[in-house]
């Protein structure tokens, strides 16, 4: 079954519940949904504008919110913007879908909604290094690699593994483990440097154990693997 109109079902859900809670506010659908380049991986990117009186309570309430549309997995926070005053990025996880379906929920207040670099170099609106969950990001990195494999991007995966392992001060791959063939993949193959990383990020926050399995499973089902004594297959 096409899993396509779930999606766009969600998404017009998310929205209108947010706009029902606050009355004076605006959502708008950004990213690929928006430019109509989206593809089973992509994922969901929706600003929300709010007065500029009502930031703090929207903010204080938007997962209890977002519990109206179906349950909430986890809500993380963008470390850049944790503290500031008129801005917020969310990663909203919902229970129970495909971890490509992340929400990316922007929350701007009115007066900032057109400048787009808002506090985006500003130090005190950064969350401290030990305030937000590099374990957390290390595997969000894992789903987007096991996106950009599905989508034929090895580049991309290469790149999100990096520094996933760098995030949680995992060291790569090392010796035959970390050789790479000539098109650049792991000698091991992608899907099991992918759990490599999933597993050690679950180590360091133990909590993080189902989610990491959950992303192992992703890579079995969506990264090609490689032909006996042959090229990486489809």
């Amino acid at each position: 079954m096409d899993p396509e109109p779930d999606r766009q079902a969600l998404t017009h859900a998310v929205r209108a519940v947010l706009e029902r809670d606050c009355p004076g506010s605006r959502t708008l659908l950004l990213g690929s949904l928006a430019a109509g380049t989206a593809d089973h991986f992509s994922d969901i990117d929706v600003e929300w504008v709010v007065p500029d009186e009502a930031f703090a309570a929207c903010l204080a309430r938007v997962a209890d919110v977002l519990r109206r549309v179906r349950p909430v997995a986890a809500v993380r926070c963008d470390p850049d913007y944790r503290h500031s005053d008129r801005r917020r990025l969310l990663f909203v996880r919902f229970a129970e879908l495909p971890l490509f379906w992340r929400l990316d929920l922007s929350v701007r207040a009115e007066s900032v909604a057109d400048d787009p670099d808002y506090d985006r170099h500003n130090p005190r609106a950064r969350a401290r290094d030990d305030a937000w969950s590099r374990p957390a990001s290390a595997l969000a990195n894992v789903v987007g690699a096991v996106k950009a494999l599905a989508r034929h991007r090895p580049e991309d995966a290469r790149g999100l593994l990096d520094r996933g392992f760098a995030r949680i001060g995992e060291p790569p791959p090392a010796g035959a483990a970390g050789a790479r063939d000539a098109a650049g993949e792991p000698a091991a193959g992608w899907a099991a440097e992918i759990a490599r990383l999933a597993r050690a990020a679950a180590r360091q926050e133990p909590e993080l154990g189902p989610l990491a399995a959950q992303a192992v499973e992703l890579a079995t089902r969506y990264v090609p693997t490689r032909r006996a004594g042959g090229p990486e297959g489809g």
